[in-house]
Parts: C-alpha cells; structure tokens; sequence
C-alpha cells in the first residue's frame, strides 16, 4: 500500500462542508466516491487536515489515503480531476510515509478572510465575499485589536458552544489586514484553530472596525474566556483554509 498526501482546493458553496453527513453532499464523500471507482468498489477512506463548515472554501486542505494502485503521481492527479465535480481540484499529489497524517501531523495552518467593500457589490462575488453593503470600517483600528489575539491563549471566548474539545490553548502567530481594491482581507496564521474560531475573530474584529467596540476590548475579551464576550460569527462564504503547514 503506498500512502499519498493531495492538495486540493474546492468551492464550498454547494457543499454542506467537507465532512461526511447523511444525506448530504460533501467534500470527503465526492474524493471517497471517486477513489472507491478507481479501486473497483473498494472503499477508500480520506483524511484530511480539518473539516470546513457548509459554504467555506478552501484553496489549500490537504488530505491523504492509502492505495493499492501503482499508476503514476501525475496520471493519479489528472484520473481524479476527470472525475470529480468542477467544484473541486487536485492541486498536487506526492508521496507521503507510512506515518503521516493530514490531520494529526499539522504544524500549522493559514485562513484568509474576505470581506467586499464596494458600495455596490458584483453578483460574481456574493458567495466568496462578504458584503457590507458599502461600509469601510476602521482597519487600523481592527489592527490595533488583533494585537491582543496574536500569542498564546485559551481561546473559549471565539470558539462554538458546541464543541467537545476541552483544551482551546491556541497559539496566533500573525494577523494582518490587507486591501485589495475595494475587499478587505483577514489573513491569520496559527498552530490550530477551534471550531468556528477564525470566524468569531472576524465578526469580533470587524465590530471594532465599524466602531461598536474598541480595540482595547479585545484584552479584555481575550482574558474572559467567554464566549458570550465575543462578537458575532462571521458569515461562512467569506472564509478560505489558504494553506497547512506540516
């Protein structure tokens, strides 16, 4: 069996994310549906770095199987891309050892946040940006806030209710702003994200951007651990896993 590791990239925006759920389409059950007609039946399973909510994007996850088949690398990619959806891309297939593995094996990874500034906004665009219906907010001030997030912390206050993870010491290496035309982006890096973190952080930041807190409350939201301190959830369709580091 040889093991390999697949960049790939997907639109999320007809996918319930990227995690099996019954009845509905996902982006590990397209890539399993796929590799199981190239293995003749046989079930293949696919791991990845982490799941994607309903209507995320991702223009680098990383994911890894075990196959029996010994075609080349590059005839490997081009066999998946024929069959899959147009909504999802093999970027890259290589080579992996026998112990790595998309998810457990991560060091870090990247997430870019996109929101669309224009006053009036393209129809091309409304399912991976955000719309702020023309607002601009303050991005130095939002910088100003994202000072108190970068370092090591206990990131309850921008995670989900909802999650069974008990540890939620994360570490932020880097977060910057970025303008590109009339979009403004979120770019953070870290060692892992809790559930809904890096959208949390957008909704709380952009608050501060649009003047409904200041950037010093970040401190003090940081330190609460409460999720209840935090801003809102950002909207999915602005939200791109970029890149994993391993």
């Amino acid at each position: 069996m040889r093991r390999l590791k697949a960049t790939i990239s997907y639109d999320g925006t007809l996918f319930a994310g990227y995690q099996v759920q019954p009845g509905e389409r996902t982006v590990q059950l397209e890539l399993e549906n796929v590799l199981t007609k190239m293995h003749k039946g046989s079930k293949v399973k696919v791991t990845a770095s982490g799941r994607t909510d309903a209507r995320v994007h991702a223009t680098g996850q990383v994911i890894h199987f075990d196959t029996n088949l010994t075609i080349p690398l590059d005839r490997y990619k081009k066999a998946l891309n024929v069959q899959l959806p147009r909504d999802i891309r093999v970027l890259a297939v290589e080579e992996a050892e026998s112990d790595f593995h998309a998810r457990f094996s991560v060091s870090g990874k990247r997430y870019r946040y996109i929101w669309n500034c224009e006053e009036v906004q393209s129809p091309f665009r409304r399912q991976y940006t955000v719309d702020t219906n023309g607002v601009k907010p303050d991005v130095e001030k939002m910088r100003d806030a994202a000072q108190f997030i970068i370092g090591t912390h206990d990131f309850s206050c921008f995670c989900a209710a909802n999650t069974s993870v008990v540890d939620k010491v994360r570490t932020v290496h880097d977060l910057t702003f970025e303008w590109h035309g009339e979009e403004l982006h979120m770019v953070i890096e870290g060692n892992g994200f809790l559930y809904n973190m890096v959208r949390i952080i957008a909704g709380t930041l952009w608050e501060v951007g649009i003047g409904k807190r200041e950037p010093s409350d970040l401190l003090e939201i940081v330190a609460s651990m409460d999720r209840g301190k935090a801003g809102k959830t950002a909207p999915a369709q602005g939200l791109y896993l970029e890149k994993v580091y391993y």
